[in-house]
């Protein structure tokens, strides 16, 4: 069983995706962690399949690289890789690097220390740095959006950053926690936090250093009409009991495994 799992979402990254698997297998062998780097291919119509098969790789690190038959969404793409990972811990990291991975090791500490369950990353703490910045007129979005689903959805004001592409989880509450959901679209996150909260886990957020990707496949503009559908179908069910947070007094009993869903038109593993 490797210790840490790294999952990558794709679609249409051939320019980025061997970068990434080979940061992800660096980041693994300078601190010794015995880990695996799943791709999961999001039906992409280029070669990133093929360069996320073959980008070369220290000999030890497991790769897995999954791809659907069509495109589903990235919520499918994190899915299915969590679902096909074996790791004590399992992560998953957004193409481009736009964290770099030595920003997991104060999430790694976090779950190790038993002080959460899920640690995600954000950008808006004390101690986060912003390389490279959004547009004006992103910021605004995100701004807005975020302030949307915290009163909206019912989230606690405590979550500063939702939808920042960089957490951790302990291995199985991550697998326990994505074989429930069914959000293929970039509302994953959000139906993930809402399930981790239902069930009484704890989620606490850690800063990242993060530059903005300009080459980033969501546009809320362009989405938005996708993600309003997505997130009126988790307010209807999924409803939020008080308390937030886990219980340490009564932990929980997980679920076995599910297998991920959906088919794949491939499936390489080195």
């Amino acid at each position: 069983m490797p210790t840490l799992t790294i999952v990558i979402p794709a679609f249409d990254e051939e320019n980025k995706i061997t970068q990434d698997v080979q940061a992800a297998a660096e980041f693994l062998s300078a601190h010794s962690l015995d880990g695996e780097i799943i791709v999961a291919d999001d039906g992409s119509s280029d070669r990133t399949f093929d360069r996320a098969s073959t980008a070369p790789i220290p000999p030890g690190i497991h790769r897995t690289v999954i791809r659907s038959d069509s495109h589903r969404g990235k919520g499918w793409a994190v899915r299915a890789g969590i679902l096909a990972s074996r790791g004590d811990y399992v992560m998953f990291a957004d193409c481009g690097c736009t964290v770099p991975l030595d920003n997991a090791l104060a999430g790694l500490r976090l779950l190790r220390e038993q002080r959460c369950d899920l640690a995600h990353g954000s950008r808006h703490l004390p101690g986060s740095v912003i390389r490279r910045d959004r547009d004006w007129d992103r910021k605004i979005l995100s701004a807005a959006f975020h302030a949307f689903v915290i009163h909206w959805m019912g989230l606690p004001a405590s979550l500063t950053d939702t939808q920042c592409g960089f957490k951790l989880y302990r291995g199985e509450v991550a697998r326990t926690l994505y074989g429930q959901s069914s959000t293929d679209g970039f509302m994953f996150d959000i139906e993930v936090i809402l399930r981790a909260l239902r069930e009484g886990f704890q989620i606490t957020e850690f800063p990242v250093e993060w530059s903005c990707d300009r080459d980033s496949r969501l546009g809320l503009r362009h989405s938005a009409r996708q993600i309003l559908k997505e997130l009126l179908h988790l307010k209807r069910t999924l409803v939020l009991p008080p308390p937030h947070g886990r219980t340490e007094e009564h932990p929980r009993r997980l679920p076995r495994r599910r297998p991920p869903a959906g088919r794949d038109r491939g499936q390489h593993t080195s």
